[in-house]
């Protein structure tokens, strides 16, 4: 069931975030994931946020300027990553 498997089946560019406060295997798999990604040659942007947690990530989103907000705008061409 790991998105690991089904990279082959990725249509659309994808942003992958953790926070620095995530546990140490929730950053290798977000790192792992990233690297096949990128070595399948689909694009992908791999961000750190420093002093977050995965919870906190989250609410980025509704954020203009949090880390998962920026990363949205920048994909749709409305601001920079």
């Amino acid at each position: 069931m790991s998105t690991i498997r089904h990279i082959a089946r990725l249509r659309a560019p994808l942003v992958l975030l953790y926070g620095t406060n995530e546990t140490p295997e929730f950053q290798r798999q977000t790192r792992d994931f990233a690297a096949a990604v990128k070595a399948s040659g689909k694009p992908v942007q791999l961000i750190v946020a420093p002093n977050n947690n995965h919870y906190e990530l989250q609410e980025t989103m509704a954020n203009p300027y949090g880390w998962g907000g920026r990363a949205a705008l920048a994909m749709m061409g409305l601001g920079k990553a």
